[in-house]
């Protein structure tokens, strides 16, 4: 299948692994570009950029397909060493970036000279022409179903996509809701060419997480994601448990009034924990609303030949016979 993603990426199939805090390290990245998607490195789970050149290595010495490297720019209180960063993206040899979260215009010179190609997660068209217009190759158009930060819009795919493709010139993918061949197809009719997957990959064989998380998305509906945060207008889409009900409890009753710091506890620096150790109650972690359809932890060969084959199967059975 050749589409315009699979054709600026160098991959076979028109599937993407998103960024992923503490699940995109190398053998998640190396296991989706076997199969023939592009795999993504999260680039700031690793702590330096001395870190990050290390996991490129280690990646590279389980593929030799093309990979990528996610990079978040977020306002934080410690700038990470962003241009350490994209030095080590450089000198690495990565030829292709997810950028997420601020603008990150005053990077794309030094990532373009280096012949590297950016894709830029996008929550709405206007962030979607900004990207555009500033220089990224393509854009990743995250529906308000998505895991994670699905901004404040509150525009699900089956709008954000064709409204993308009216608008935009460059190549977009669509993420969030993305599960399987269906989702592959419809993401084609609506405009995009290729889909983005975080929470399907994260249930796999391959991906480096404690089994209670691939458990806990197995075992979600469609109904068990929760948003929180959305008061600080930081939005985030998590899988509900204990954690995210005394989140939500806060909220309510702190109201116009709540801080990052009345909830630090629930959402800052859990990761670790939750995706290694399984402690599912610490606290809040992303998850979509497409744990509802996720029944199955495959390898990641397996789902990826899976969503083709049924892909194949809706355009030239399903379809061709209406």
């Amino acid at each position: 299948m050749k589409t315009r993603i699979t054709e600026l990426f160098g991959i076979e199939h028109p599937i993407i692994q998103g960024g992923m805090h503490y699940v995109g390290f190398a053998e998640m990245a190396a296991a989706v570009s076997e199969a023939g998607g592009l795999g993504i490195i999260t680039g700031l789970t690793q702590r330096t950029p001395e870190l990050l050149a290390k996991e490129i290595a280690r990646c590279r010495e389980m593929t030799k397909k093309p990979f990528g490297v996610n990079l978040t720019f977020l306002p934080s209180v410690n700038t990470p060493d962003y241009p350490g960063y994209i030095k080590a993206i450089i000198e690495g040899g990565v030829k292709a970036v997810e950028t997420a979260g601020n603008n990150p215009q005053k990077y794309l010179p030094a990532l373009k000279e280096a012949g590297v190609k950016v894709i830029h997660k996008c929550t709405s068209v206007r962030h979607s022409l900004k990207a555009e217009a500033i220089g990224c190759d393509a854009v990743s158009v995250d529906g308000f179903e998505c895991g994670g930060h699905p901004g404040e819009d509150d525009v699900p795919n089956f709008i954000l996509l064709p409204r993308a493709a009216e608008e935009l010139k460059i190549p977009f993918v669509a993420s969030g809701g993305m599960a399987d061949g269906r989702s592959l197809v419809a993401a084609l009719s609506l405009g995009a060419d290729g889909m983005n997957m975080g929470t399907r990959f994260i249930a796999t064989k391959e991906a480096p997480v404690h089994q209670n998380v691939k458990d806990a998305i197995v075992a979600a509906s469609e109904l068990d994601t929760r948003l929180v945060m959305r008061p600080l207008r930081n939005t985030e889409r998590v899988l509900k448990n204990a954690a995210v009900d005394r989140l939500l409890q806060k909220e309510r009753e702190l109201g116009a009034s709540i801080k990052f710091e009345d909830i630090a506890a629930e959402v800052a620096g859990v990761y670790p924990r939750i995706m290694k150790e399984g402690e599912m109650d610490l606290g809040a972690w992303s998850c979509g609303m497409v744990a509802g359809l996720i029944k199955d932890v495959p390898t990641v060969k397996e789902l990826i030949d899976r969503i083709m084959a049924e892909a194949h199967a809706i355009i030239h059975e399903r379809l061709a016979k209406l």
